[in-house]
């Protein structure tokens, strides 16, 4: 018990990796920074509502279960983090101010006003940072990273059209292009480039892993809407597996 009491996750909590389809054998991996809404349950709620962490502000809704479908119709490994955004953000440098946000799109996080990052940058970023590099370990720099996120359908009042946005900032960036243009030229689609959010210098699990030796990736954005429900989901994993194999 005294080992627990200097510790963020308790025996109780669940590790905050979970690995999908470890034995995948796909030329590509799968991660999902923000595929989970847990909160440890030494933080309690971080004085945030149920029905607020069940929002875009906990985690990236429709992830969990996108990045499942996609390992299981591309037999990929999918690398998901368990833990709400709200405790640390697994997307962003753990020093920033981000990475633990004293509010999220206007709601406040009282949980994290002065709070000590340290034991939820050694117990959540790091492990799962380490677990994307295991997974890459032994790999051909050849096979790609792909990020999954979501995003709102209305973000300030503002309405964004794009159903898919295509995430990319040099590197090897070559597979997200060929994504892009595959996509674009489907026809039914409006997909972003660089929309509605750009890859800049506050990403950081996709520069992180990628841009230093060179490996392809493409981090993609889905609206939210689209991933809702289980034949959301199934529609769009069923679009974003052709078109990754068709860009691989």
């Amino acid at each position: 018990m005294a080992g627990d009491l200097q510790r963020l996750l308790l025996s109780r909590d669940l590790d905050p990796v979970e690995i999908v389809n470890p034995g995948g054998q796909a030329a590509l991996l799968l991660i999902g920074d923000h595929a989970g809404n847990l909160v440890p349950a030494a933080l309690g709620d971080l004085g945030v509502s149920d029905a607020d962490r069940a929002r875009h502000i906990g985690w990236d809704i429709g992830v969990d279960a996108l990045g499942r479908q996609l390992a299981d119709r591309l037999d990929a490994v999918f690398v998901r983090q368990r833990y709400s955004r709200l405790v640390i953000d697994c997307n962003r440098d753990p020093m920033s101010a981000e990475a633990v946000p004293d509010a999220s799109d206007g709601t406040p996080v009282p949980g994290n006003m002065g709070a000590d990052r340290g034991p939820r940058v050694a117990e959540i970023h790091i492990p799962y940072q380490a677990a994307i590099a295991a997974a890459l370990a032994g790999r051909p720099t050849d096979h790609a990273l792909v990020s999954l996120h979501s995003f709102t359908p209305v973000m300030a009042g503002v309405v964004r059209p794009w159903q898919i946005g295509v995430l990319h900032a040099g590197g090897n960036d070559r597979l997200a292009l060929r994504l892009l243009a595959w996509l674009t030229a489907r026809g039914d689609l409006v997909v972003g480039d660089n929309e509605p959010y750009r890859m800049d210098g506050t990403d950081h699990s996709v520069p992180r892993h990628c841009f230093p030796a060179g490996r392809p990736y493409v981090e993609l954005e889905v609206r939210q809407d689209l991933i809702g429900d289980t034949a959301g989901v199934a529609a769009m994993a069923a679009v974003l597996a052709e078109g990754l194999l068709a860009a691989l």
